[in-house]
């Protein structure tokens, strides 16, 4: 499996090393320096640090205003106590204001930056049939959909939150700091029957009880990261079985596969459960601890500062002034103990979303290694000296040299196995391994059909235009095509929304193919067994009319019917170990084959 499965190097991955930042700057920095949007995200950066150098300042002069406002108390000064109360009404409107617009401006950031990411990833997913060869030959990817949908907007909103946290910390310490250390002159440490004055005392006790804290906080809450982790992707994989139960319905009703399917569930959910159930009690313990520590720090700088005030050093006003700095400055040192639950799931986050850009590279490379294809367009379908194989190394086919003028009709046939979907995978363009030329009509004039067609999520109308079908097509167009390939019944139905892939049978979502294939006339068309669910009579009927209302696109088949023979005029049979044949389908006294050799 590949080292960026999901479990590969976790272990090593729980610490928040140089490696780790490395993941959230290749995460974060194209956005503000290299996307269209880098001028609008870097004003919103700006706008929110300026609104917590606000924040910080309001915070300074309310921890003023305590030691101004509490003497009043302590003097019944009921003057100033009237006047002080306006001027914190005027702080705390200005406050609210900025916290509103502070938070605002942060979730505007997450919203347009999730938006740029998720557009990056879907380019880089859908480009090169990145997500097809992820699926095929690169398994170990666990639910994609995830990453895209989950992941990036929350890798953007903790990335966002945290460095905000971080910023407004940052600020706060640089803003009390100073403050807290001429407090401490003030305060006595009684030692040794005698009163000492250390200087910066309130801030050393500050620092080194922050330090205890983020220490311990890292030690008990560095497992909430792996199981975060793991919890993510259970529920992923717990939630994609329901989606292959909907997507299987009839398979599975048809088998009777209930209890199977629900024996799946139970053990996909017990994973689910057991790996929540030790996140929890994890959890608790992290809280009984931070609950603690948050607990007693409201009461630290009180014990500090008592002896100071019991000896009357020091006025309420000043002991107030000093629980209100010291908090500012000790929440400051211990914003990462205080954030760390949200740390271990930003942690998660990020580790996934390198997983899967890891996948995605690693499918890139692959991509580029393998694929020696020269493909370019044409008026004409030609391969030359194709060669072609399987990811172990087995040849499919070799040395092809194969055109198909327009109006042409080839049969490709072979054993089953020997490489037929294959060949048109590879004249498709999505499959890798190989060399050669392909020139293919582009721009939508090829069509290719596959054995159970695809119908995407809509209208029966967006199913029958899909991929490349004009949306201005008049309804009678498409009313025809219903009727020609003998599915009036659906007509009525057009502009409604329906999961037509359960709604429809497999003989009817094939002739919805050829439907498509009569509305957007392709130059060239490939049918690989696209008629395999039809009777013979139906599958006759279909290809006739390929034959009578396109009768210059030229068809491409793979099917085992000899009833097909009728409607090609050449035929390419492919061999064991790469060898192939290509003759005409004529009489008897008709050419010789062509054999590779």
């Amino acid at each position: 499996m590949s080292q960026y499965s999901a479990d590969a190097g976790l272990g090593s991955r729980q610490r928040f090393d140089r490696r780790f930042f490395a993941d959230v700057w290749r995460l974060a920095k194209p956005y503000f320096t290299q996307s269209e949007e880098r001028r609008s995200a870097v004003l919103l950066l700006v706008l929110i640090l300026v609104t917590t150098i606000g924040l910080v300042y309001i915070n300074l002069r309310i921890t003023n205003w305590y030691n101004t406002f509490y003497n009043a108390l302590q003097t019944y000064n009921s003057g100033a106590y009237w006047r002080l109360m306006g001027e914190f009404a005027v702080l705390a409107i200005i406050a609210i204001a900025l916290n509103v617009y502070q938070t605002y401006l942060s979730q505007l950031l997450d919203l347009r930056w999730r938006r740029w990411l998720t557009g990056t990833f879907l380019t880089r997913y859908l480009d090169a049939r990145t997500y097809y060869h992820m699926e095929v030959f690169k398994r170990g990817q666990d639910n994609p959909d995830q990453r895209i949908a989950d992941d990036l907007s929350a890798f953007a909103q903790y990335t966002s939150s945290l460095a905000t946290g971080l910023l407004s910390s940052i600020a706060n310490l640089t803003a009390f700091i100073g403050l807290l250390w001429v407090l401490s002159a003030k305060v006595i440490v009684p030692w040794g029957g005698a009163e000492h004055h250390v200087p910066g005392f309130l801030v050393w006790v500050a620092l080194l009880y922050a330090a205890a804290w983020t220490w311990a906080a890292a030690k008990i809450g560095n497992p909430l990261i792996r199981l975060n982790y793991h919890q993510q992707r259970l529920q992923a994989d717990f939630r994609f079985s329901l989606v292959r139960l909907r997507e299987n319905s009839e398979g599975v009703a048809l088998y009777g596969g209930e209890a199977k399917e629900r024996a799946q569930f139970d053990h996909r959910f017990d994973h689910v459960f057991g790996n929540y159930k030790r996140l929890i009690l994890m959890q608790k313990r992290f809280n009984w601890f931070t609950t603690y520590f948050n607990q007693f720090a409201i009461i630290l700088p009180f014990l500090v500062a008592a002896s100071a005030y019991f000896a009357k050093a020091v006025p309420l006003g000043f002991l107030m002034q000093i629980s209100s700095a010291f908090g500012n400055v000790q929440s400051s040192f211990a914003y990462l103990a205080t954030s760390y639950d949200s740390l271990a799931q930003w942690h998660a986050v990020t580790d996934r979303l390198r997983g899967f850009l890891g996948f995605m590279d690693e499918v890139e490379a692959m991509q580029q290694a393998e694929s020696h294809v020269e493909r370019r367009g044409g008026d004409v379908l030609e391969v030359s000296d194709l060669n072609l194989r399987l990811p172990s190394g087995s040849t499919i086919v070799s040395g092809l040299n194969l055109r198909v003028s327009p109006g042409e009709r080839v049969l490709v046939t072979g054993r089953s196995g020997i490489g037929k979907s294959t060949l048109l995978r590879a004249i498709a363009g999505i499959w890798p391994f190989g060399e050669g030329r392909i020139a293919l009509p582009d721009g939508g004039r090829s069509l290719f059909l596959p054995q159970k067609p695809y119908l995407p999520l809509g209208s029966l109308r967006e199913a029958l235009l899909y991929p490349s079908g004009s949306v201005k097509t008049p309804d009678a167009d498409l009313v025809r095509a219903l009727e020609l390939v003998d599915l009036p019944g659906l007509i009525p139905h057009l502009g409604e929304v329906q999961p037509w892939s359960h709604v429809l049978s497999l003989g009817e979502q094939q002739r919805v193919a050829f439907a498509r294939v009569l509305l957007q006339r392709p130059a060239y068309v490939f049918l690989d067994e696209a008629t395999s669910a039809l009777d013979e009579p139906s599958e006759l009927a279909l290809y006739g009319l390929l034959t009578e209302v396109l009768p210059s696109t030229a068809v491409v088949s793979v099917g085992h019917r000899s009833t097909l023979f009728a409607f090609h005029t050449r035929r390419l049979h492919l061999l064991p170990e790469g060898r192939w044949e290509d003759c005409a389908i004529e009489t008897a006294e008709g050419p010789e084959p062509h054999y590779a050799t």
